[in-house]
């Protein structure tokens, strides 16, 4: 246990308005609602967000975007920095509160929720003034936060076998919330109030698994908006004191083996092996996981695949946003050498494909599937075949039909489908193609190509 602050210390609470406490609900299964991809516009302004929304995001069928953290953080250039919060004020590099509260606006007129990368397990190291001009050291955040909030534990997390070592200490040498605290339950819930009065729709935990389980359900339980979406960082590890299933009680938990084998399978193993993805390879429940090819952590670490990859890359997201596991997260960021920049433009978006912006979300590739996805979403895997090697396809139900060729040369065939007969649009090539009266289509893919077809999607 932390130091706890003596009771005329929380006279330091009085200006914060108190939370509606609300009974714990069921997590919620994915994100709520009919589109479950998410576009992380990672390290984007806000305004430049707002304007992706409306031209891009909405159109193509994304059911959320989320952005990086809001609160006011340590000063620099590099992408971190948003990381180390000093102040729960919106003042980060990324835009101010009426910035964010008008992209909320416009993203939800565009049909796009909003998730918010929020970082309440610690708070910064060193001292200084922050990204909006408050005053900060270490342990000490004026009108928020002192050594008494924190807890007692110094150290750096070192020992993943060790539960009190994981939750208790200080991650990368930051300042540890005790989280466990009133006090301190009442504030980050205060935080994430405010973010939803803007009209925020959810949260991505991040760092979680340095948070115990109960501590987060006691905050998510002061909720003013109690079915707000809830997406928790927690790594999985071998062996390890926490595990990501003691969260999805919670709400979904990101599941990172996911990303991990998809490198491994195509860079190194056979995609015939993705035929029962999912439960079948050990993971956490579908309704309950959160996917990705790579995030913003591990495309820099090397553990997944990442725009540099190229055809591995995109091949694999395209199979993602096909197969009906989890609900998925396309990473979109930009090109770095310094695996420690910042954003291009600090953080504005003038065009994608410039500046060093790759925006993913936009590729061809992965943001037709979007739409594929939505289509097809609660059928169920059909008419699997593989050549033993790199070429698979798959339906879901009457609904869609997918062939991912990862072979070194182009392949001819014909696949038995479960579509009505009639001519449906190859959402990746843009060419129109022909199912007949019995299910069956003949198509020849290119090396390192799919074929997408779905259900209303007729003409190219």
């Amino acid at each position: 246990m932390a130091r706890k602050r003596l009771a005329a210390s929380f006279a330091l609470a009085a200006g914060l308005a108190a939370s509606v406490i609300l009974p714990p609900t069921t997590a919620a299964a994915s994100p709520p609602g009919t589109k479950d991809v998410t576009a992380v516009l990672f390290e984007w302004k806000f305004d430049s967000v707002a304007r992706e929304c409306t031209s891009t995001l909405g159109p193509a069928g994304y059911g959320y975007v989320q952005v990086s953290p809001p609160e006011e953080h340590i000063q620099g250039s590099q992408w971190w920095t948003s990381y180390q919060p000093v102040s729960y004020r919106i003042a980060g590099r990324l835009g101010d509160a009426t910035a964010f509260r008008n992209m909320i606006s416009t993203c939800h007129a565009a049909g796009v929720k909003v998730v918010v990368d929020t970082v309440i397990n610690h708070m910064s190291a060193g001292s200084g003034t922050g990204t909006g001009g408050s005053s900060y050291t270490k342990y000490d955040y004026p009108g928020l936060y002192s050594s008494y909030d924190m807890d007692d534990c110094t150290a750096t997390v070192s020992n993943y076998g060790d539960r009190f070592n994981v939750q208790s200490c200080e991650l990368v040498g930051l300042a540890d919330l005790d989280t466990g605290e009133e006090y301190v339950r009442k504030t980050v819930a205060g935080y994430l109030n405010t973010l939803i009065g803007y009209g925020a729709d959810g949260f991505r935990i991040d760092g979680a698994k340095h948070i115990p389980a109960a501590d987060l359900a006691n905050i998510k339980s002061r909720l003013t908006n109690p079915s707000a979406y809830w997406k928790q960082e927690v790594i999985y590890g071998s062996g390890e004191a926490v595990q990501p299933t003691e969260y999805t009680g919670n709400g979904d938990v990101q599941e990172f083996r996911y990303a991990y084998d998809l490198k491994r399978v195509f860079k190194n193993e056979n995609l015939a092996y993705l035929k029962n993805y999912g439960e079948g390879w050990g993971y956490m429940n579908s309704s309950v996981a959160g996917v990705f090819v790579d995030n913003h952590d591990t495309e820099r670490n090397g553990s997944t695949l990442s725009y540099k990859d190229g055809a591995d890359y995109t091949l694999a997201s395209v199979f993602m946003l096909a197969w009906p596991y989890g609900a998925p997260d396309i990473n979109s960021g930009y090109e770095f050498s310094d695996t420690n920049a910042g954003p291009p433009n600090g953080g504005t978006v003038n065009a994608c494909w410039q500046d060093g912006w790759k925006c993913q979300h936009a590729w061809p590739e992965i943001k037709s599937m979007v739409a594929f996805r939505n289509a097809t979403r609660g059928q169920a895997v059909t008419n699997w075949w593989d050549n033993g090697a790199d070429a698979i396809a798959f339906g879901r139900g009457a609904k869609g039909f997918v062939a991912i060729n990862h072979e070194s040369s182009s392949l001819t065939r014909t696949y038995q489908t479960s579509l009505a007969a009639g001519t449906y649009c190859d959402v990746q090539s843009g060419r129109p193609v022909t199912v007949d009266g019995s299910g069956r289509l003949t198509a020849t893919l290119g090396s390192n190509t799919a074929l997408a077809l779905y259900a209303g999607k007729s003409g190219c």
